[in-house]
């Protein structure tokens, strides 16, 4: 089984430098195999618990994402990281 939930990013860099790092900080505190693909773009699903892969999937201010997970804590992972995205990175700009 896996869940997966679609996001729109607010953040005026997207998933670049800072709001990259806390995304893949947050990812990694589950156990769960987490994949974010750029559906804007059309990437491949890259790997959510690595800087890298985040980076690769070049996501912009506006684009729209899939956040997929599957393991043991999927449901929550992908609640909580859709939750960042979807606050802003918890960012008041």
């Amino acid at each position: 089984m896996s869940a997966s939930n679609e996001a729109v990013v607010q953040h005026k860099v997207g998933l670049h430098a800072r709001p990259a790092a806390i995304f893949v900080r947050q990812a990694a505190k589950y156990s769960s195999r987490i994949t974010i693909e750029n559906l804007t773009k059309g990437t491949s699903p890259a790997n959510a618990k690595s800087i890298l892969s985040v980076m690769t999937a070049a996501v912009r201010m506006g684009d729209h994402v899939r956040i997929a997970a599957e393991g043991d804590d999927e449901q929550a992972a992908v609640e909580v990281l859709s939750t960042l995205i979807q606050s802003n990175f918890d960012e008041t700009e």
